[in-house]
């Protein structure tokens, strides 16, 4: 198992940019994949982003793609995503996740074990 620790969440108007960290703690981190979920009001967790032990694959839902990156640095055991020209509809919960095992496209949030408790980012219209 490995321990979690989101922040950088906050709040922001549309077009700014804001960077979310992830630290982790517990176990050798370069084993996980990493990834990046969110959850807004009323709807279910959505995958955001995912990658690799290495950082040499990633993944992206598509209506992030161009403007978020995902990335890490397993000497500092933290994750990170960098986050710009956010919208409206990027408000939400931002949750970090971690399995261990062989990279694969992990979209589902049934596919991570450990989680973290999220941090909030807002973006004004």
């Amino acid at each position: 198992q490995v321990q979690l620790a989101e922040s950088g969440g906050g709040l922001v108007q549309a077009g700014g940019s804001l960077r979310l960290s992830c630290a982790a703690s517990g176990r050798t981190f370069s084993n996980y994949i990493m990834g990046w979920f969110r959850q807004a009001p009323g709807k279910e967790r959505e995958f955001v982003s995912a990658i690799s032990w290495s950082g040499g694959s990633t993944d992206y839902v598509d209506s992030v793609k161009g403007r978020f990156t995902i990335s890490r640095d397993n000497a500092k055991n933290t994750v990170y995503l960098q986050m710009n020209s956010l919208k409206p509809e990027d408000t939400a919960v931002y949750y970090c996740a971690a399995v261990r095992g062989p990279y694969s496209s992990r979209k589902s949030r049934h596919e991570y074990d450990d989680w973290g408790q999220g941090t909030q980012v807002t973006v004004s219209s």
